[in-house]
């Protein structure tokens, strides 16, 4: 079997996408095939005994869309160059529309109207006029939803189409019943055809539905800007060690066994065993681990983690695309283009709609002619009921909801990129959470401080923060920060030394001070014995301990810990009472997790986790049949994020992170997490409303559009009725959007 990734040219909307999933998918030899429409590409695994690249190039060419094997050919259109493209669309459009409503609609508002167009003809030529460039501009709607009808499969693009095309052809047939009035010299029925335009209803179905296309376009594919952060970690050169001299080489020439120089502060080139030295590395980006892991000879490093302090030497073991860092950037590539495409409403309403309003159009167009009521009576019935059954509030329906919805969210802390997002969210029905910088604070702090010796805590934190102030490791910066946050007047250290991977020393006030793990004091001939007992308590809460030796005695002992940001108890809480679930993974390890899981009443606790298995995790809960949205802060969780239903990034956290995400809480808090999700709930309930706003006139009136009451009662539809129509549609639709502006994401007091 073979697996090939195709480039995909042509798609607009989900249903899209699904009719080439399932054209190819029919093929012979074909095993599977999936379409993202995400990022316009498709993965088909196949035989190659039974088919070939050319031929399923071929089948998606028969459906109406440009394929290419990726990386050769053509290349995709850029989701940057296809969002300019979509913009200057709906700047023309808009340049043509608003002229275009002045003269249709001015003079019902009092506007001052020019008056050239009191003469009904040129009322009518210059409206035909405006709607010629707009519908030009637009005409990719045209191509792909008239190829869509005559496929058998109508997509919105398709709707679009026949909604303003029959508008304006409807529009050409009423000109010509303008002129021939004038020429018969009844300038009575002249005006009264002129007010039978729909000219304004072509142009505007266009306008609006090109700026909704153009806000999708502008959110779409964050991914190719997560995997240029992502390369951009590893460093671009290295210094390789060849025969005792170091050079400075690009990674791309290091090969596999070249020793490799890293000094304190520098990134880890590839990943690889240490063979000499050792170090304190934050390797927080791939594992997610909260503390500096101590490193020294035989130990693995890994690419793009930083050395915080100490000198090693390190020999290559996998590097270009074998790295850690490669699989991640390939992961997320992979879950993007899996990520099954949002079906929108819309579409599937238009799938059935429209070409049930077709064929109604056409069966009441031959019914009237074969009553023998002549061509010109039977097409305007036909025409009529297209135009009066074409719901231009369908084009505000979704977008408005979205805009107000993603407004709201943006003002209740929840940056939303993409209308997808909003979408799949309300059907969430488990969490998964890092716990580094998402439910915790993401940086040690001090805990606990125990004193022995008759010391009090103050003294304590005087003295080691007179020593740690000389540190820039990050349980350093915590004692300096607490001495701080105490007001103490923070002394001076002499003959200040750090080992590495063990703790510090130095001299302060004519004491001898060792602060650091039970290795360094060992090493110091500090008694800790007095402290077994304080230590297996801080271990099984999740605690560091830092022991404090002077002049070779135990003083006391400074506990650290990643301590849980205040609101992340009821944000998990508030999920709980959505009836969801709530999973947390880390890569800490079990002990920690544990004490942070029982702290915040998380469901399920996960521990010791690479990136690779928190995607993986993922990937088997969606298996399952699980709706899953992750929440995470760091380039560790980018895979997992990219992966889920919906990514949601904590504001404060890496680019990578919140550019793989769809969702990003901008204030950090986890609470604003739920907000996301009952913003979703909310936004999918109004579109659905709005749905109802958009078709509610227009079908009540098409009994009247087909004749049916014509024969009794002589009543046949009035266009100024199918105006009202329209209009009150889109009326109630944006009414009911704007009810999303009392949107408050309220916190449950239930404990």
């Amino acid at each position: 079997m073979k697996k090939e990734t195709f480039d995909i040219t042509g798609m607009t909307c989900s249903s899209c996408s699904a009719h080439i999933e399932k054209a190819v998918n029919k093929m012979e030899g074909v095993n599977n095939a999936a379409v993202s429409l995400m990022s316009n590409s498709m993965t088909v695994e196949y035989d190659e005994s039974k088919l070939n690249d050319g031929s399923i190039i071929k089948t998606v060419e028969n459906q109406g869309y440009g394929a290419s094997v990726k990386g050769k050919e053509a290349a995709p259109v850029k989701k940057d160059d296809e969002a300019d493209g979509m913009k200057w669309r709906m700047i023309i459009s808009f340049l043509f529309l608003i002229p275009h409503m002045y003269v249709s609609m001015g003079h019902m508002v009092g506007l001052p109207v020019p008056k050239i167009f009191h003469d009904p003809f040129v009322f009518a030529f210059t409206q035909m006029l405006l709607t010629l460039p707009v519908m030009y501009i637009n005409r990719n709607y045209f191509e792909v939803g008239f190829k869509s009808l005559l496929r058998g499969s109508p997509n919105m693009d398709s709707l679009i189409a026949v909604g303003s095309s029959s508008a304006f052809i409807y529009g050409v047939v009423v000109m010509y019943r303008i002129g021939g009035s004038m020429a018969m010299g009844d300038m009575h029925m002249a005006m009264e055809h002129a007010m039978d335009l729909y000219f304004e209803s072509a142009s505007m179905i266009l306008t609006l539905i090109t700026m909704g296309k153009f806000l999708e376009a502008r959110s779409k594919g964050k991914t190719k800007e997560a995997i240029q952060s992502l390369m951009d970690l590893s460093p671009k050169t290295a210094v390789i060690k060849v025969d005792g001299e170091e050079r400075t080489v690009p990674v791309e020439e290091i090969k596999i066994g070249d020793i490799i120089v890293v000094r304190p502060g520098g990134a880890i080139p590839c990943d690889g065993e240490i063979v000499s030295g050792s170090a304190s590395i934050d390797e927080a980006a791939i594992t997610g681990e909260s503390m500096p892991v101590s490193k020294t000879v035989c130990d693995k490093v890994i690419g793009a983690t930083i050395n915080k302090d100490g000198y090693f030497e390190f020999r290559a073991d996998k590097v270009g695309e074998d790295t850690t860092l490669s699989q991640i950037i390939k992961l997320v590539n992979e879950a993007a283009d899996s990520k099954a495409p949002i079906a929108k409403i819309a579409d599937k309403v238009s799938g059935v709609f429209v070409p049930v309003v077709i064929t109604l159009a056409v069966i009441a167009t031959a019914v009237w002619l074969i009553l023998g009521y002549g061509v010109s009576f039977a097409l305007s019935i036909g025409i009529s009921i297209l135009v009066i059954s074409c719901p231009c509030a369908l084009g505000l329906a979704t977008p408005v909801a979205i805009m107000v919805g993603t407004g709201m969210g943006a003002k209740n802390g929840i940056l939303i990129k993409s209308a997808a997002a909003l979408e799949t969210a309300h059907n969430i029905d488990t969490i998964v959470l890092d716990k580094t910088g998402t439910i915790t604070v993401g940086e040690p702090r001090v805990t606990d401080i125990i004193t022995f010796e008759g010391y009090d805590q103050g003294t304590l934190i005087k003295e080691t923060a007179a020593i740690e102030q000389m540190s820039e490791h990050p349980l350093s910066r915590a004692i300096v920060e607490k001495a701080k946050e105490t007001g103490i007047q923070i002394g001076q250290c002499d003959e200040f030394e750090t080992v590495t991977g063990k703790g510090v020393t130095g001299i302060v006030d004519g004491h001898r001070f060792v602060i650091g793990n039970d290795k360094l004091m060992a090493e110091h001939g500090v008694d800790i014995s007095s402290a077994t007992e304080i230590q297996s308590r801080f271990a099984e809460e999740g605690k560091t301990p830092l022991y404090c030796g002077k002049d070779g005695v135990i003083v006391g002992v400074i506990a650290m810990a990643d301590v849980i940001k205040q609101t992340s108890p009821a944000a998990i809480r508030e999920f709980k009472n959505m009836g969801i679930k709530t999973v947390m993974l880390t890569g800490d390890n079990k002990k920690v997790a544990e004490a942070i899981r029982a702290k915040v009443g998380v469901d399920e606790a996960r521990a010791e986790l690479l990136p690779m298995d928190k995607e993986r995790i993922i990937k088997e809960m969606q298996e399952q049949g699980a709706k899953v949205a992750m929440i995470g802060d760091g380039i560790n969780d980018a895979p997992a994020l990219t992966r889920a239903d919906v990514g949601i990034a904590i504001g404060a956290g890496t680019d990578v992170a919140i550019e793989s995400a769809d969702i990003v809480l901008i204030k950090s808090d986890l609470v604003d997490a739920s907000g996301a999700v009952k913003l979703s709930k909310a936004v999918m309930k109004n579109i659905k409303e709005n749905l109802f706003w958009a078709f509610f006139y227009n079908t009540l009136f098409i009994p009247i559009a087909a004749g049916m009451f014509y024969p009794i009662f002589g009543l046949k539809l009035n266009p100024m009725f199918g105006a009202a129509a329209m209009s009150l549609s889109s009326v109630c639709v944006v009414t009911n959007a704007l009810r999303l502006r009392f949107f408050k994401n309220n916190v449950s007091e239930n404990k």
